[in-house]
């Protein structure tokens, strides 16, 4: 999360929203919001709402699958990922995840499945 400057605003048990900068650190060599950059957004989100809903002292959580379409080119500024889960099982959470920028217009659409594991 430091090294992408990630920051989480919201969580509580119905939503996780994180913020990350476009720059340097996160463009691709055409100059706009690298895929993956985007991709990793989703997943630290997806993460962070489910380590927030586990029981610390007796499980964490990993990713287990992730996809993501990228809708629109982003060069600068600010995108910010909204996750809600879908699904909060006891061995899985499936979250949706929107990535919009200052206007709230769509760059990237993402779904991320996050494995429960046991301590």
């Amino acid at each position: 999360m430091e090294t992408l400057d990630i920051k989480i605003i919201e969580l509580s048990e119905e939503k996780a929203i994180a913020t990350m900068p476009v720059d340097d650190r996160t463009r691709q060599p055409f100059g706009v919001l690298h895929g993956g950059a985007s991709v990793a957004l989703a997943e630290t989100v997806a993460s962070v709402g489910t380590y927030h809903l586990l029981d610390k002292e007796k499980e964490y959580c990993v990713g287990l699958e992730i996809n993501a379409n990228h809708i629109k080119a982003k060069k600068e500024g600010i995108v910010k990922a909204v996750a809600t889960p879908l699904h909060k099982g006891r061995k899985t959470m499936v979250w949706d995840i929107k990535i919009v920028d200052e206007k709230e217009q769509l760059i990237c659409v993402s779904r991320c499945t996050m494995a429960i594991i046991s301590i």
